[in-house]
């Protein structure tokens, strides 16, 4: 069975309250609910949230040596800033999926530079609840 960490960054812990009209009424907790249904014995899903950029890049660093098969990883707003989280990505030597709920390139123009997607191996955008899903099972058939 594969083993994945799933990592989500500032603001995802106030899913359901925060612009409901982007991100749904669905909490993380919701989702991460959904997602394990979904994915039920196929793989060991990690879920770790933060809303601070250096917890981020320690748990980062930390699943080097974890032995994961594969890192999801929804940076929230550092995906639009952070090198620190963009060089944190780049030491892992296993696939790096980076989602994201809403479709960035139809929100605000500073939403379109997504900085940590330079070190990933795929990205989701735009597919909601989906994105999750469809990262970890991408990841499944290799």
């Amino acid at each position: 069975m594969k083993k994945m960490l799933i990592i989500n960054g500032p603001n995802l812990n106030m899913l359901g309250t925060r612009e409901p009209e982007v991100y749904g009424t669905e909490t993380l907790d919701d989702l991460r609910t959904w997602t394990e249904s979904k994915i039920s014995g196929l793989a060991h899903l990690d879920w770790y949230q933060s809303n601070l950029e250096g917890e981020l890049v320690s748990r980062i660093q930390k699943a080097h040596s974890e032995n994961y098969d594969a890192l999801i990883i929804n940076p929230g707003g550092y995906a639009h800033t952070s090198v620190a989280l963009h060089d944190a990505l780049k030491i892992l030597k296993i696939p790096v999926i980076e989602v994201h709920l809403s479709q960035v390139y139809k929100r605000e123009e500073f939403r379109h530079t997504l900085l940590t997607a330079k070190a990933a191996t795929a990205i989701m955008s735009g597919l909601g609840r989906q994105s999750y899903y469809i990262a970890i099972h991408s990841q499944l058939t290799f």
